[in-house]
Order: C-alpha cells, then sequence, then structure tokens
C-alpha cells in the first residue's frame, strides 16, 4: 500500500510519464543559441538540458527561435558545448561501466589540459551563467588544483596580485594563521 507522500498513477498515466521521461533524453529536437558576439550554434536539446538556464527557459517558455546567451562569447560557448557533448550520456555513480568512467575522465583531464589558466577562468564564468554544474565544479577543482601545494607568493604570481601587505602586517598574518602555512 502506498504511503500518503506516494501517487497512484494509473497505466495509461504511467506511459505517458515514460514517454515524457524520453523525450527529454532522448530528444532528436535542435536548440539555437547564439553568443554575446552573435555567433550562432544548433545543438541537441538533450545537450542545452545540461545548461539549468536553458531548461528554465524552456519551462517558462521563453526559449524562441534562438536563445541569447548575453554573457558567453563564442569561442568559450564552443569549449562548453564540446563537453557538454561528452558528457550529454554521462555514466552515472551506480554505472558499473569503469571503462567508459575510466575514458570520459581521460577525455577530461585532455580538455582542460589545451586550456590556459584565462579560458578556464571565463570558463567558470559561463559555467555558472548557465547554471551547468558539471563543468562549474570539474573547472573549478581543476584551478583549485592548479594553486594546490603553492606558497602565498607564487599563487600572487600566477594571478597578477600585487601584496598590498606590509612586511609587518604580513608577519602578523602569519602569526595569527600559523596552522595553515606547511613552513
Amino acid at each position: 500500500m502506498p504511503s500518503s507522500s506516494e501517487e497512484i498513477v494509473s497505466a495509461g498515466e504511467s506511459s505517458e510519464i515514460e514517454e515524457a521521461v524520453a523525450s527529454l533524453t532522448m530528444s532528436s529536437n535542435k536548440i539555437l543559441l547564439t553568443s554575446s558576439d552573435g555567433e550562432s550554434f544548433e545543438i541537441d536539446e538533450a545537450v542545452a538540458r545540461q545548461f539549468l538556464i536553458i531548461v528554465h527557459m524552456m519551462e517558462d517558455n521563453c526559449a524562441g527561435e534562438a536563445i541569447p546567451l548575453e554573457n558567453v562569447t563564442g569561442d568559450i560557448l564552443s569549449k562548453i558545448i564540446e563537453y557538454a557533448k561528452m558528457h550529454v550520456n554521462e555514466p552515472s555513480e551506480e554505472d558499473e561501466d569503469e571503462e567508459a568512467k575510466k575514458n570520459l575522465d581521460s577525455w577530461d583531464a585532455k580538455f582542460m589540459e589545451k586550456l590556459d589558466l584565462e579560458t578556464i577562468f571565463k570558463i567558470i564564468l559561463a559555467a555558472n551563467y548557465l547554471n551547468f554544474e558539471g563543468l562549474l565544479g570539474f573547472a573549478s577543482q581543476t584551478v583549485a588544483d592548479y594553486i594546490k601545494d603553492k606558497t602565498p607568493e607564487e599563487v600572487r604570481e600566477i594571478f597578477n596580485i600585487e601584496n598590498d601587505f606590509t612586511p609587518e602586517e604580513e608577519e602578523e598574518i602569519r602569526k595569527e594563521n600559523a596552522w595553515t602555512f606547511n613552513e
């Protein structure tokens, strides 16, 4: 017997739900995206649905002929679409296909290796705008790994950050936070 929080679905409704889910995941509909610099990209709806901003636009019937993405350039959008296409059928955590997971991890590593730090930051901003959680997390982790085990001076150099502390202020901060320094 179903609990009070469960809904009873008739056989007819069940097949309608299954069809709706199948149409969302296996859709061959095309979505047209337009970047901030006017470049257009036609992608499968299943790929576009990884971007929650587009999902919300579609749900709210705001998606017209072309969906403008005013905060993403064509160059960055092309890289994001490339990543999204590779992840559209991403193996789930429960999936036991270890080979597929290894292949995807290897592809991900190669994808990030060919990007410079400035491009990765642009991808992070765009992934955040698109609400593309998978890429946002992966790109952010890439930056975190990049600065891991670096000294504050090395991090400042990597990001062109000027040290505006006096030597006395810096020494005081080091004393207060000695537990964070591996010296």
